[in-house]
């Protein structure tokens, strides 16, 4: 499974307050900077600067802004893909390859697109984990 190491740089946590478990859980409820949404929406979806509404509303958006932190709830649904976009990483192996698995249907998720399932729910982001875990350890993807 993906280190929180990993979250936290996909975020762009710096150390030590999100690179634990406990550190990371803290950070979100905290409040995560905005700036880890601009990080995650640029690593995901770099010529799509619309993707990030996808993850909170434009107006939430303007508003976090002006605060600079997002809600317990916006750090958790970006923590989870972070998560699984480390996983795709290191199974695909670059960046490239990761998104086109994220954004592409997958038959395993009634051939819907990983990236949706995801941010649909923590459940959501099982099942793709366990696509991904898969195909890291050779079992039926």
């Amino acid at each position: 499974m993906t280190a929180f190491a990993d979250v936290a740089d996909v975020l762009g946590l710096p150390a030590p307050g999100g690179r634990s478990a406990f550190g990371l859980i803290a950070r979100i409820e905290d409040g995560l900077p905005v700036k880890a949404l601009d990080r995650l929406a640029g690593k995901l979806a770099p010529g799509d600067t619309q993707f990030k509404y996808r993850l909170i509303p434009k107006a939430t958006y303007e508003r976090r802004k002006a605060a600079h932190r997002l809600s317990s709830d916006e750090g958790e649904r970006l923590a989870r893909l972070a998560r699984v976009w480390a996983m795709a990483v290191e199974v695909w192996g670059g960046d490239d390859d990761a998104r086109d698995f994220l954004f592409r249907p997958h038959a395993m998720l009634e051939d819907r697109r990983p990236v949706d399932v995801v941010i649909q729910s923590e459940i959501g982001a099982g099942l793709v984990l366990d696509v991904l875990g898969g195909l890291k350890y050779g079992t039926a993807a």
